[in-house]
């Protein structure tokens, strides 16, 4: 069975930059891309309690 793949979408969460991005993979890759994305894209700080709230954020992908 393949892992199950999540997903995070910027327009869910409205910004300045009206980002449309979307990250889909498994729930590591995501995150990891997703926390990298904040960090660039939305001048966040990386802190591990940055990784937790996109974690918290992540849906999982339909089939």
């Amino acid at each position: 069975m393949a892992a199950q793949r999540k997903s995070i979408d910027c327009r869910d969460y409205p910004s300045e930059k009206n980002c449309s991005l979307k990250i889909s993979g498994t729930e590591q890759e995501v995150l990891d891309a997703a926390v990298q994305h904040a960090v660039s894209a939305h001048g966040h700080e990386e802190t591990p309690e940055l990784r937790e709230q996109i974690k918290s954020m992540l849906k999982v992908e339909a089939d």
